[in-house]
C-alpha cells in the first residue's frame, strides 16, 4: 500500500541549520523523480523560495514550489496545509516525491499527524522526518546546558521552569527525526563533533540514525526513500508543545519575534557584514536571511547569518523589472528591541 502512495519527506530543524541548502542540492540531484516543495516561512520574507527557485533543478520547476507565510505551518495545518496538499493530488501531473521544509521554529509533530487525515492518508505517506543539525552551533554550546547545575536548582525549587523553550525547539525537532544530519561537520574538530553527537543523543530517548554532512551535501538517495511511514508512529514522538495543544493551550511562536529591513544598494559588503556581526552579537540576533544589491553587479548577494556567522555569495541574476534592493528578515526572541536593531543594521551600511 505504501509503495501506491506518493511519499513525503519533512525536513526540519533549527535556525540556520542548513536546510535550505540541503534541499538545493537535493533538487539539483534528484535522479530524474519530479520533487514538489512545501516551503514554510517564519517572517514575511520569503528568502527560502527565492533561492530554490532560482536553483535551476529541472526536478522541481518554479509551479512546484509552494510557499506557506501565513505562520508556522504546525499551527496552519487546517488553513494552509491540507488544502494546499489537496490542490497539489488534484493535479495532472502528480509528483514523484513531496518535500516540505518547515520553519526553523516549526514543530513537525503536528504536521505529520496531519498525514492522517482521511483525504490525505490514503494518496500520501510520510517517507521519513530527517532532523538537520547545525553542528558547529551545538559543539559552541547553543543549547548545551549545565546539567548538573540545572539539577541542584530543581531541588531547591520545584517550581522553578530552567528550561527555554529554544532548548525544548530543539529537543522537539529531534524527537520527530527518523534521519539526523549533523550539518556543518567541516566547521568543527573530531573532539567537537564528538560532543555534538554525545549532547544530541542527549535530548531525544527515542535513537534515530545519524549521519554527518557539510555545505548540506547528502545523496538523494540518502534523503529520499527511507520508507518509514512516519505517521503511524506520531504518537510515539509527542512534543512539548503538542501535549500543550492537548491541554487546551495556544502554540503560537510569541516567544520569537520577526520583521523586514530595508535598505539600499550596499557600496562595501565586506564592511557592511563585518559591522553586521557587531550588530547581531550586541542585540542577540538568532537568525539573519536575505539579499542585497551592490552597486555595478548583475547578481544579488544572499547573506545568512547564524548567530555571528554570516555567509555570503553572489547567487543570481537580477531579473529584469525585478526592484534592486536589499531586504532581510531578522528573527530574533519576543525581548528583542526591534528599533534598536533596525537602526543599527542601517547604520552598519
Amino acid at each position: 500500500m505504501l509503495q501506491q502512495k506518493i511519499p513525503a519527506t519533512v525536513i526540519t530543524g533549527f535556525l540556520g541549520a542548513g536546510k535550505t541548502t540541503l534541499i538545493r542540492n537535493l533538487l539539483q540531484n534528484a535522479g530524474g523523480k519530479r520533487i514538489a516543495l512545501i516551503i514554510n516561512e517564519f517572517g514575511d520574507l520569503g528568502v527560502d523560495g527565492d533561492v530554490l527557485k532560482g536553483c535551476g533543478a529541472e526536478a522541481c520547476s518554479e509551479d512546484d514550489i509552494i510557499e506557506l507565510t501565513n505562520g508556522c505551518i504546525c499551527c496552519t495545518v487546517a488553513d494552509d496545509f491540507i488544502p494546499t496538499m489537496s490542490k497539489l493530488l488534484e493535479r495532472e501531473n502528480r509528483p514523484d516525491h513531496i518535500v516540505i521544509e518547515t520553519s526553523g521554529l516549526a514543530l513537525p509533530q503536528p504536521l505529520v499527524a496531519a498525514f492522517n487525515w482521511p483525504e490525505i492518508k490514503t494518496q500520501v505517506t510520510v517517507d521519513g522526518v530527517i532532523t538537520v543539525v547545525d553542528s558547529a552551533a551545538v559543539a559552541a554550546g547553543r543549547f548545551a546546558d549545565d546539567h548538573d547545575k540545572v539539577d541542584a536548582l530543581r531541588v531547591e525549587d520545584d517550581n522553578l521552569d530552567h528550561e527555554s523553550p529554544l532548548e525544548e525547539l530543539f529537543e522537539d525537532q529531534l524527537t520527530a527525526a527518523d534521519l539526523i544530519i549533523l550539518n556543518k561537520t567541516d566547521l568543527i574538530d573530531a573532539a567537537g563533533l564528538q560532543i555534538v553527537r554525545d549532547e544530541v543523543a542527549s535530548r531525544t530517548v527515542r535513537k534515530p540514525a545519524m549521519i554527518e554532512a557539510k555545505n548540506g551535501e547528502v545523496a538523494a538517495a540518502v534523503l529520499l526513500g527511507l520508507g518509514v511511514g512516519t505517521e503511524d508512529d506520531i504518537a510515539n514522538r509527542k512534543s512539548h508543545h503538542e501535549l500543550e495543544h492537548e491541554n487546551g493551550e495556544e502554540h503560537d511562536h510569541d516567544e520569537f519575534d520577526s520583521f523586514v529591513v530595508e535598505l539600499g544598494a550596499i557600496a562595501d559588503p565586506a564592511a557592511f557584514i563585518e559591522r553586521l556581526k557587531g550588530v547581531i552579537a550586541e542585540h542577540d540576533v538568532l537568525r539573519l536571511k536575505g539579499f542585497a544589491d551592490v552597486p555595478g553587479k548583475p547578481l544579488r548577494l544572499l547573506v545568512q547569518a547564524v548567530g555571528s556567522r554570516i555567509d555570503s555569495y553572489f547567487e543570481r541574476a537580477w531579473t529584469p523589472g525585478e526592484n534592486r534592493g536589499t531586504r532581510f528578515v531578522v528573527i530574533g526572541l519576543h525581548d528583542m528591541d526591534e528599533a534598536a536593531v533596525r537602526a543599527a543594521i542601517a547604520a552598519a551600511v
